[in-house]
């Protein structure tokens, strides 16, 4: 039972009545009175809250339920749903949902107003920052009684252990805009004089290459033909993804290999999707997981349930021994994609080695995520000797950086660079440019 301040607002009127009843009189007898009318009073506004409070009780409480949670998102804003309904009489709630502590402070209580026999819906959001599994508590319930004398409170079971994945969402959207690519007018499009593989004839549109005209079905339909060809389909793709030290730093609210990670899934699911097969090694001084090179729409699945529960350590990476597992183990010609970070040309030699030596069977493509907040501080007005200092080391930094790039391009292999809170989407686009062009 919790009293609420209008209770405690009628307490001090009858507090003041009968100090201005005490004022009339200088006598014990009149100065009694009003002491014992007070205590009357008081007596009084103290059982109608019990009442109060006892009127909240079986078909008088509302009741709530939590829906059932889906997998959640990491980095994302992922909705809880509470459904609340009102089966007899309106109601004043507060509800207390124990979400898990590691996420991020979310404003409780969640209060709604109910009329009479009505139900309703309500939202908050949870933004994870870690993988793994996380519980929830029960639902702590509490509501005014009908007069606002007090609060009635009550525990509705409502135990829950709910996952968080890499970002789910990130890769539905994908999917839906891969699909969209794919499809209509603009898929034949696009794929006019773009690959090996011969996919249809069409007629000839304004705009399209004459190279690609079928002489010999124009003959047979006395009209322009066109061939529109595709990128060949089932080659391998494999995505080594970095565990080790430099992956554990943390990078606008996730570690950089959370980024890595969902880079890696949204690039397995293009790949996926454009019928190649892809397959995916995790690894830090040596190959922590390894999964083969596979097609078909179930294997992206396969992939999320493997790799969610791997974290980054902090070792020293070992690059030439995660090439020479590649090399072992895929004897067919490859886009290798190594998903890491490069600190300097010193620090970074041995993944430049490793990448070069990959170039004589595969095609190699070095991947690194930086931090955004290097750029930012690179290029931000230094107005004292610290601030100047930290501009020096990251315009260093930088420079050392695009040094290491520019060897690894002369030697051949592919380079993207960018933030890793934005490497998503370059990345695939990139690699359907690559099989666009036929790189393979």
């Amino acid at each position: 039972m919790t009293p609420t301040l209008k209770l405690y607002g009628l307490l001090a009127i009858a507090g003041a009545l009968a100090t201005a009843l005490d004022a009339l009189g200088p006598t014990e007898a009149v100065i009694s009175l009003p002491l014992e009318a007070m205590l009357f009073v008081n007596g009084m506004i103290l059982l109608l809250m019990v009442v109060d409070w006892a009127q909240v009780n079986g078909p008088q409480r509302a009741i709530a339920q939590r829906e059932q949670l889906p997998r959640l998102s990491i980095g994302r804003d992922n909705p809880v749903t509470l459904k609340v309904s009102a089966p007899k009489a309106a109601a004043k709630l507060q509800i207390f949902d124990r979400y898990p502590t590691d996420f991020d402070d979310i404003p409780m209580p969640l209060t709604v107003d109910l009329p009479a026999k009505t139900a309703t819906q309500i939202t908050y959001q949870v933004l994870p920052r870690q993988r793994g599994e996380y519980q929830w508590g029960d639902l702590q319930m509490r509501q005014l009684g009908p007069w606002g004398l007090a609060w009635r409170s009550w525990t509705l079971p409502a135990e829950q252990t709910v996952a968080v994945y890499p970002d789910l969402v990130g890769l539905r959207s994908l999917s839906v805009k891969l699909a969209i690519q794919s499809t209509g007018s603009m898929r034949q499009r696009q794929r006019v004089g773009i690959g090996t593989e011969f996919a249809e004839l069409r007629e000839y549109a304004v705009g399209d290459d004459p190279r690609f005209i079928d002489w010999k079905a124009t003959a047979r339909r006395s009209a322009p033909l066109i061939r529109v060809l595709e990128p060949e389909r089932e080659q391998s793709l494999i995505v080594l993804l970095d565990r080790g030290r430099l992956m554990t730093a943390n990078v606008k609210g996730l570690s950089r290999f959370d980024w890595g990670l969902n880079a890696t899934l949204s690039l397995a699911l293009a790949g996926l999707h454009r019928g190649d097969r892809v397959g995916v090694g995790v690894f830090d001084r040596e190959m922590h997981t390894w999964i083969p090179a596979t097609g078909g729409r179930q294997h992206l699945q396969r992939l999320i349930e493997k790799l969610t529960p791997i974290q980054p350590a902090m070792l020293e990476s070992d690059y030439l021994g995660a090439v020479t597992k590649v090399a072992t183990q895929q004897h067919r010609r490859a886009l290798v994609v190594v998903i890491t970070d490069l600190v300097d040309q010193t620090a970074s030699a041995e993944l430049l080695t490793a990448l070069t030596r990959l170039k004589s069977r595969h095609l190699p493509f070095c991947v690194t995520l930086r931090d955004p907040q290097v750029d930012t501080q690179a290029h931000e007005f230094a107005d004292d000797v610290s601030a100047a200092y930290r501009r020096a080391v990251a315009l260093d930094l930088l420079e050392q950086r695009q040094a290491a790039f520019a060897q690894l391009k002369q030697a051949g292999v592919l380079v993207l660079d960018a933030p890793a809170d934005q490497i998503t989407d370059p990345l695939v686009e990139d690699y359907l440019r690559i099989k666009a062009r036929n790189r393979l």
